[in-house]
């Protein structure tokens, strides 16, 4: 029947961490009149925000209620941000960027912006061929 030998256990060492790959890391909204949309949310969700200085203009955080965690953002469609999609973003951790806007491409979809440098990180935004979006992001 059942041998006791063939069960194994592993431990998971410090150096067999789980990577971030495939987390969705983050999500946003951006669109041409940020400060509206972001009081529509406000007020339809409840949530919170607060201004993300952008030089000449404000971006926001929003978070949850009563509270300055942020779990969004809302930005305005201007500067690297200008060819950015008018929906909810989700931004999920890959290897590489560059290496999945190739694989993207190959496959039959479309790198919409990027890949590029954006907050530290290189970014891109992806098109599946349903036309689905999301944003690719490593270091």
């Amino acid at each position: 029947m059942g041998d006791d030998n063939n069960d194994v256990s592993q431990e998971v060492s410090v150096e067999d961490k789980p990577s971030n790959i495939g987390h969705i890391e983050w999500m946003d909204l951006t669109v041409v009149d940020a400060s509206r949309v972001r009081d529509f949310y406000c007020s339809v969700v409840g949530w919170d925000n607060s201004e993300v200085d952008m030089d000449t203009y404000s971006d926001f955080n929003i978070n949850l209620p009563g509270s300055f965690d942020t779990v969004a953002g809302v930005c305005h469609a201007r500067g690297s941000n200008a060819n950015l999609p008018s929906q909810w973003l989700i931004y999920v951790r890959v290897a590489d960027v560059k290496d999945s806007a190739e694989k993207c491409q190959k496959l039959g979809g479309k790198v919409l912006d990027g890949p590029r440098r954006m907050a530290g990180s290189n970014f891109c935004v992806i098109e599946d061929p349903a036309g689905a979006v999301m944003a690719l992001m490593s270091d």
